[in-house]
């Protein structure tokens, strides 16, 4: 048997390249000038399907963006066969800067966010009055992370058949959160798309809510119906919905004046550990001249905190207050099953 040294001298050795010590790694990257501009529809294991032009396209991501990760709604920038014929990979090479972001987090001592929805300006919450009960806390919990992610937020309050909506309405009255109140009856003869899609119009939506509540299938009344989702059914025995959404997808709004929904996987808990209290504030505009003489750092939940004295001299409405509070205790309670 012929062994040879590490420099064997042999016209047909053949010695493979070091590719550390040949291809060194350098921080310049390619521009690619040429790149088109698309939209994330959906995510599936690495796989993204991009709306770009008319046309759905499948990609993946370069390798020059290192851990950042596209989500749906992100606007990027792709190179490659744009064809969207069968087979066919494209790379996203940039993804553009975000104006809003909607994370979450698996619970409140959960320190990794998720990234659900990116460059949305509106989110749906989603609540049946019954069959499942409807969860006030998970409401809140939404609500904070609406008004964290700068994003306006819509109550659609389903199966209005099986309960009265006034109570609920009532507790977030104060918010002054635009509301839509359905029924099942109105979702299957077009009458509760029809005042849904008057809030949607012109805009992106994303949809959050629990697994029955018929968060997918007011999304399906919403959309073409060449797009339209499976949905499922609720357990009759635990009161909760099997998880038919199973990846965040983005839909065309069924609209003369566009938009887009974007159906998210059902949830059971909504976690808060990515959102600083303080900045909750800000969803309250007519209290934030209140917060002048608070404490430093001041979450505005505290005995120190000024908003108090200053609600107490006729400044604003307590009812107003106490809604800031409520959503404020959310961050500190988990939401459980």
């Amino acid at each position: 048997m012929r062994r040879y040294g590490k420099n064997p001298d042999e016209d047909d050795i053949r010695v493979r390249p070091n590719r550390k010590g040949n291809r060194p790694r350098t921080n310049i990257r390619p521009k690619h000038e040429d790149a088109s501009e698309g939209m994330v529809l959906t995510v599936d294991r690495g796989r993204l399907t991009c709306l770009v032009e008319d046309r759905t396209v499948t990609a993946m991501k370069a390798r020059e963006l290192g851990r950042k990760a596209a989500v749906v709604g992100d606007r990027v920038m792709i190179v490659g066969d744009l064809s969207g014929a069968k087979d066919t990979l494209a790379r996203i090479v940039r993804i553009s800067e975000r104006t809003s972001v909607l994370r979450r987090t698996a619970d409140d001592d959960d320190p990794f966010e998720r990234v659900i929805v990116a460059n949305a300006d509106q989110l749906a919450i989603v609540t049946a009055l019954a069959d499942p009960e409807p969860r006030p806390r998970m409401i809140d919990r939404c609500l904070v992370a609406a008004y964290d992610a700068g994003l306006s937020p819509l109550l659609v309050l389903t199966k209005s058949d099986l309960a009265p909506a006034g109570e609920l309405l009532e507790m977030y009255g104060a918010l002054g959160v635009p509301h839509v109140v359905t029924s099942r009856e109105e979702l299957y003869n077009g009458d509760a798309a029809q005042r849904v899609r008057e809030q949607l119009d012109g805009r992106v939506t994303a949809f959050v809510g629990h697994s029955g509540v018929g968060k997918t299938t007011l999304v399906n009344a919403l959309v073409p119906e060449d797009r339209r989702r499976v949905t499922g059914h609720v357990n009759a025995v635990t009161g909760r919905g099997r998880h038919t959404t199973t990846s965040a997808l983005a839909l065309p709004l069924a609209s003369e004046n566009g938009g887009w929904v974007i159906d998210t996987p059902g949830v059971r808990s909504f976690g808060l550990h990515h959102v600083e209290p303080s900045r909750v504030i800000l969803a309250f505009p007519d209290l934030v001249p209140g917060t002048e003489n608070c404490p430093r750092a001041c979450s505005h939940d505290e005995a120190e905190c000024a908003l108090d004295a200053w609600v107490a001299e006729g400044h604003a409405d307590p009812a107003r207050l106490y809604s800031l509070r409520r959503l404020l205790a959310t961050r500190e309670r988990h939401e459980g099953d």
